[in-house]
């Protein structure tokens, strides 16, 4: 049995009292951490396999990120896009080059510039393939995650995250992920855009089939619809190359990115696109006060080069092979599948994942259920073999006191 001190639970009692339950988190309480390691309020340590849904790929406080948060904190930190400022302009180019787009919309979360996705492509459908006004639709796919503003609701077919939401915004069709059969049945001249996660991280580390996203990609080119490629949390390396799109050589029409972007420290995002369909949005179209501002720019221009100079895709594939090799050693008949690419692991139980989760994190490592029966493991990308090791010895206890838990 996970135990709390009386110091984490006045904590959690407090958050409970004053924030909305609008999450279930794991009651442990972090108080500092460092690479793939946190801290709680009593000083133990535990590996997290959690990383911010992404957002930490370089690890926690990376001290280069770190050092470029403060320096540029001394200096600016806000102008808001009614001014120009001296950082975003060297942030935009190395992040257009890294990603290899012409321009980019900075912003802030990653449900933002899906948000920005939304309405450039939709901007493209009318200005552009001549769609009738207000009929324009986007294809998106059954148990997808891409944030939880009313656009992305309206976008999700998870019933929990649509109940008494509505009214929801018109112009999403969802078909099954991995079906391009049924994708293409669901293009109609009406379609401007298909919106898709290369891997499904919170709808269960789901992996299309081999070959879907090329053929995905082909059908929009064929059709005339834009390809709009949801990385948020697969993208800057988490699926062993720099975006999850890279495993099948797949260039999005638009690019969306976020979470890893900001090092950890802060909230960056942005859409990417080329000249031709980013050209559509003019002054007053879209903007954000926080999108761009020096200091995220100075942090994210940083972390865009720790992802390349500490080339974190090649440290995610060849930890993610160890770490699915020594899962799949385990040989539990309770385990149904471990899936996944890189460090987006997921293992598929045949209990509930939570009782797993709550075992590892007695046992000093944070992972959390995503859907019912799987349990994902995403590490920052800088982990090691000794704490794959560390993952690895204990993880089989953990699932054996889970597998006769109530």
């Amino acid at each position: 049995m996970y135990l709390l001190s009386n110091r984490a639970q006045e904590l959690i009692a407090d958050e409970q009292r004053y924030g909305a339950a609008n999450y279930a988190p794991l009651d442990l309480v972090v108080e500092r951490a460092e690479g793939v390691w946190l801290w709680d309020v009593e000083g133990k340590r535990y590996l997290d396999c959690v990383s911010a849904y992404s957002a930490v790929n370089a690890g926690h406080c990376h001290p280069r990120i770190y050092a470029a948060l403060v320096e540029q904190a001394r200096r600016v930190t806000l102008t808001s896009r009614a001014l120009r400022n001296d950082r975003m302009p060297g942030f935009l180019e190395k992040l257009t080059r890294i990603c290899g787009y012409d321009k980019a919309v900075p912003m802030n979360t990653g449900v933002e510039a899906v948000e920005t996705a939304v309405k450039l492509a939709r901007r493209w459908g009318y200005a552009v393939k001549g769609i009738p006004t207000d009929r324009a639709e986007i294809v998106v796919f059954e148990n997808n995650f891409h944030g939880r503003t009313m656009t992305a609701v309206s976008a999700s077919t998870t019933a929990e995250y649509r109940a008494r939401f509505g009214p929801f915004l018109p112009g999403f069709v969802a078909v099954p992920f991995g079906d391009f059969d049924a994708l293409a049945n669901a293009i109609t001249p009406n379609t401007c855009a298909i919106l898709i996660e290369p891997i499904q991280g919170e709808g269960g580390v789901n992996v299309p089939p081999d070959g879907y996203l090329r053929r995905a990609r082909d059908l929009c080119s064929e059709r005339n619809v834009l390809f709009i490629a949801d990385e948020v949390q697969t993208g800057f390396g988490r699926t062993g190359d720099m975006f999850g799109c890279d495993y099948e050589s797949v260039k999005p029409d638009i690019l969306v990115v976020g979470k890893a972007l900001g090092g950890g420290y802060y909230p960056v995002s942005a859409a990417l696109a080329n000249d031709d369909v980013m050209q559509l949005f003019a002054p007053g179209d879209h903007g954000s006060t926080f999108g761009g501002n020096p200091l995220a720019s100075a942090i994210a221009e940083v972390a865009l080069d720790v992802i390349v100079s500490e080339d974190l895709p090649a440290r995610a594939r060849r930890a993610g092979s160890t770490l699915v090799r020594g899962l799949r050693a385990i040989g539990s008949p309770s385990i149904l599948q471990v899936r996944g690419r890189g460090l987006l692991i997921g293992v598929v139980t045949n209990f509930p994942a939570h009782r797993l989760s709550e075992a590892l994190l007695e046992r000093g490592i944070a992972a959390k259920e995503t859907r019912d029966d799987v349990l994902r493991i995403a590490p920052p990308l800088v982990i090691d073999d000794d704490a794959i090791a560390y993952l690895l010895d204990r993880f089989t206890d953990a699932l054996k006191a889970a597998e006769t838990r109530p």
